[in-house]
Formats: structure tokens, C-alpha cells, sequence
């Protein structure tokens, strides 16, 4: 998997969801660490976008 970091995620995600981008529907907050979301690409591959704490 690759991981991107990004710096506001819930823009990003809607961002890609209004560009046609398969947006998965959860995301992740772990304390201390940050948020995370994920997107598949057209090959299927999953991408993971961090934002961190």
C-alpha cells in the first residue's frame, strides 16, 4: 500500500469523490497520530491519505 501524507484530509477526500475517484466510505482518527482515509485507484491498488495530529 501507499501512504500519502496530506494536510487537510476530509478536503482531499471530497475533492477526489467530485473528480470520480472510488473514495472508501470509513476513515480512521488515532489519537496522536492523525486521520486516515483511503482511495483505490483504477487498477484497484488502495492508497492510504494521513493527515497528521
Amino acid at each position: 500500500m501507499i501512504n500519502f501524507r496530506v494536510e487537510n484530509l476530509d478536503a482531499l477526500l471530497a475533492a477526489l469523490r467530485e473528480e470520480g475517484v472510488q473514495v472508501m466510505d470509513a476513515t480512521e482518527t488515532m489519537d496522536g497520530i492523525g486521520k486516515f482515509g483511503w482511495i483505490v485507484d483504477p487498477e484497484g491498488n488502495k492508497i492510504e491519505l494521513w493527515q497528521p495530529a
